[in-house]
């Protein structure tokens, strides 16, 4: 069984509301879907999203890298697991970076060999825990209306909170964090996310010191990403757990930060890694090493969210997930299912996600096909 074809769809996924974190916003979220055709019939489906601050990618560019450098060189490969290796190995050839383009190939590959196989992917990558929950994601706001929509959340049935901080002086982000964990009142983790906002040891340090006993599970990539160094100073200042995000690019990385002891937790993303492959392989590197695992989201469609969640569910050290994009979007091209505050994972084989053909159609702004040449 080989790939023969290729269809690259570049949608607007629209949000209900504006999405904020430190250093960007965004009123409808680009991305990339890739659907690969077998010359037996299967169809899989993948999903990159780039983001320019964190991966080095723009959407447009994504779709120019696999119309005409990636998806040639996947065309022809046998549709087998033994495949996953030297696919890729050619990718890494072919060309540097571009994770996220990298992701919808290994997705939609992965995708393929469940159906093929007649399993769900989790089982594929190893097992299946089916108990997966999900925080409700909270954008950077003002301090009152971060706390209501923490109460809402908890409400609705949510049992913990993220929300993002990283605008502005660090003492409105203390006050950001304070009203939300007071709304709480340890009735849940509130785990907070800087994206890089405090950008410096010193001033990051400042600020977790006021965050000690107040209910913070953990702070997220506090200062600039790749600054390893500083983010381990700012571990052995911390009274709460650190963990890396945007530094934790792939297993190099996740190497350097456990060496530093820069982190308690990493945040594995599958557009950061170039898919599910190097992701597992992350994870279980996180294990040996005693650092514990979240599987982060880059705001993805029901497709690349069911991915990480397979993930999630066949790695007993991947203790939490922050797979929420379906729910920001006012239209979705997926079917995945959330009941706050779990996610039920598709039995169907493969990723088990039915794409609405007429919602792709209705969200897409380009289309290109790639054809195997004979």
């Amino acid at each position: 069984m080989r790939i023969e074809r290729a269809v690259i769809h570049h949608i607007h996924l629209p949000l209900r509301q504006p999405f904020v974190i430190s250093y960007a916003r965004w009123e409808a979220m680009p991305s990339v879907v890739v659907e690969l055709h077998t010359d037996d019939g299967l169809v899989g489906w993948g999903e990159g999203v780039a983001d320019e601050f964190v991966t080095g990618e723009t959407t447009a560019a994504s779709v120019e890298v696999l119309e005409h450098v990636l998806l040639p060189e996947v065309l022809g490969h046998d549709l087998r697991p033994a495949e996953l290796q030297r696919l890729h190995a050619v990718m890494a050839a072919r060309i540097g970076g571009n994770p996220s383009a990298k992701a919808a190939i290994d997705i939609a590959f992965h995708d393929l060999l469940g159906q093929q196989a007649g399993l769900v992917v989790c089982d594929l990558l190893g097992g299946r825990d089916d108990d997966l929950t999900y925080p409700s994601v909270i954008s950077i706001g003002e301090p009152e209306e971060m706390a209501a929509q923490a109460e809402r959340a908890l409400s609705s049935g949510f049992s913990a909170i993220k929300i993002k901080v990283g605008q502005g002086e660090w003492r409105t982000d203390v006050a950001r964090i304070r009203a939300v964990c007071e709304a709480v009142d340890h009735r849940a983790p509130v785990r907070v996310d800087v994206n890089q906002g405090w950008s410096t040891p010193a001033v990051a340090i400042q600020a977790v010191r006021e965050l000690g006993g107040i209910g913070v599970a953990w702070v997220e990539e506090p200062i600039a990403m790749g600054d390893i160094a500083g983010l381990a100073e700012v571990r052995r200042h911390s009274p709460v757990p650190i963990m890396a995000d945007e530094s934790c690019q792939g297993p190099a990385t996740l190497l350097s930060i456990i060496a530093a002891r820069a982190a308690d937790l990493v945040n594995i993303k599958v557009m950061k890694t170039a898919g599910l492959h190097k992701a597992a392989q992350m994870a279980g590197i996180a294990d040996a090493a005693g650092v514990g695992v979240q599987i982060g989201s880059m705001v993805e469609s029901s497709v690349a969210s069911a991915a990480g969640f397979h993930l999630a569910a066949a790695r007993t050290v991947i203790g939490s997930t922050e797979l929420t994009g379906p729910l920001l979007f006012s239209d979705d091209i997926g079917d995945l299912t959330y009941t706050p505050p779990r996610v039920h994972l598709p039995t169907r084989p493969g990723l088990g996600v039915n794409v609405d053909l007429d919602a792709l159609e209705r969200l897409r702004i380009t289309r290109r096909e790639v054809v195997r040449q004979t």
